[in-house]
């Protein structure tokens, strides 16, 4: 039967439907099977491919490093939109110092270790490029998706640190491979300028575009609320393309974009954030499967020896080596540095990466790949299937207060002068205790709703606060320095 339009397209989207919907179903599980999430998907993907059971081949390495890239782009400034703007000065050095020295140090230990294995020392470092950023959304699910609280100071860092260390691989990567596909071109020197000068560029787009695109929000009227995500999304993707087109990293500039537009509240903001993060998994899921599809279990057997040596030395040594001078001169304990190093997955920026020196045609590119692979499963497995108990035994949990059984959030185009605060009412707190009457609260200000261990009430003026409440507060910013004295810390 031939198959011609529209016949070929449905059965495509058929069979990318069937499996997106395999994948979300399955996750579930994954936590009960110790596995991560994006592991899950991959291994799905691999599934559906030519040499498991759907038979559907797929070799098309350029359209998946644009469809990667577009993904990445996305996930990342999802990552920070998401990003606390406050608590950057407790974490930002250390991050940004793991986003660079560590990267570089990861990468050099890996070339170590592959020319061992027999690569020439172009080709080794090359590989040690590919490999050697964590990967943000294998991070992201993790640390979110483990049910449990970190300490603040380590977790931040973590996400910190994978939401902007793909741009020195990537940089690093693309130099790399001109190194070794036409040595005439660039040297050593040159590779290292580019990196600080491209990080320099796309840090100092992501914040022009960023408080752009925040000051464009707060004043444009659009006449439909889902038009704001689809503003958001054109500002990510200009984020990355513009700095690109003049030598600056896209990656880092679009994070930071997504940092500086979600450092105050924006018109439609709990609408945005909702999108973004639907998007998020949505560009993290079909990564995984269509990377999957890539992988010929057939051409791996060739190099799973040196695959899996390497994947095991990058979790076991290189990363935790690479974390040791990053961390402990800013007072990180012996125990955060190893949990630091030892949270260090790998997911689909390293399998998008491999497919670059492919493209241009270098040398034992396709041995790479496939060793690409052992090392993202092996990176990603050990440190993901044991971040629960790891963190328990490491001590590193964090006494944060549950999670309220509902939140509360005000969806509008309009400046309406106000926001939802949540507070976890403990003990210490000034207003356990006291009926609602009682509290000297501004004109403008007003409880809107209490959560009682898992009953949802309004409240009255008689209704007495009580240590363990969820209390959610409209007030106004000028009212909110006053309503944090009284009701304690944010959740």
């Amino acid at each position: 039967m031939a198959w011609g339009e529209p016949l070929a397209t449905a059965l495509v989207m058929a069979s990318f439907g069937l499996m997106m919907a395999l994948a979300a179903l399955v996750s579930r599980y994954s936590g009960k099977l110790g596995l991560p999430v994006p592991l899950v998907f991959l291994a799905i993907g691999m599934l559906a491919g030519s040499d498991g059971l759907g038979g559907w081949a797929f070799e098309d390495y350029s359209l998946a490093f644009r469809l990667g890239t577009v993904a990445l782009t996305l996930i990342l400034f999802h990552g920070g939109l998401n990003t606390p703007f406050d608590s950057l000065r407790s974490s930002i050095g250390p991050a940004a110092l793991l986003a660079t020295v560590g990267v570089l140090g990861t990468a050099g230990l890996v070339a170590v270790a592959a020319r061992w294995l027999g690569f020439s020392w172009p080709e080794a470092l090359l590989f040690g490029a590919v490999v050697s950023s964590t990967d943000a959304a294998a991070v992201f699910s993790v640390l979110r998706g483990s049910g449990l609280n970190l300490r603040r100071r380590v977790g931040l860092t973590l996400e910190l640190e994978s939401g902007i260390n793909d741009p020195t691989a990537v940089i690093l990567t693309t130099s790399l491979t001109t190194l070794l596909v036409r040595p005439d071109e660039l040297s050593l020197w040159e590779v290292a300028l580019l990196v600080p000068l491209q990080l320099a560029v796309g840090l100092a787009a992501g914040v022009v575009i960023g408080m752009g695109a925040w000051a464009l929000l707060r004043r444009v009227r659009l006449p439909a609320g889902g038009l704001f995500p689809v503003l958001t999304v054109a500002i990510a993707l200009m984020a990355y393309g513009l700095p690109t087109l003049f030598y600056g990293s896209g990656f880092l500039a679009a994070y930071v974009a997504g940092l500086m537009l979600g450092r105050k509240p924006l018109p439609y903001h709990a609408g945005i954030v909702r999108v973004h993060d639907a998007i998020a998994w949505l560009a993290q899921v079909g990564m995984f499967l269509m990377l999957g599809l890539l992988v010929f279990p057939s051409g791996l057997v060739h190099v799973a020896v040196p695959g899996l040596v390497l994947g095991v030395f990058l979790a076991l040594v290189a990363r935790p080596l690479s974390a040791i001078p990053c961390l402990l001169p800013f007072g990180y304990a012996p125990r955060e540095v190893l949990y630091v190093g030892w949270v260090g997955l790998r997911g689909a920026v390293p399998i998008i990466l491999a497919t670059y020196p492919i493209l241009q045609g270098a040398s034992r590119a396709h041995d790479m790949f496939d060793m690409v692979f052992f090392v993202v499963v092996v990176s990603t497995l050990l440190p993901g299937a044991t971040v629960g108990w790891i963190t328990r035994w490491m001590r590193m949990e964090a006494h944060e207060p549950p999670i309220p059984p509902a939140s509360v959030e005000i969806s509008t185009m309009q400046d309406i002068g106000g926001e939802v605060l949540s507070f976890y009412l403990r003990d210490a707190s000034a207003v356990v205790g006291v009926r609602i009457a009682d509290i000297p609260f501004p004109p403008q200000t007003a409880v809107l709703l209490i959560a009682r261990g898992d009953r949802l009430f309004a409240p009255r003026g008689t209704t007495e606060l009580q240590s363990g409440d969820h209390v959610f507060v409209f007030c106004t910013p000028e009212d909110r320095p006053l309503i944090q004295l009284l009701f304690g810390q944010l959740e």
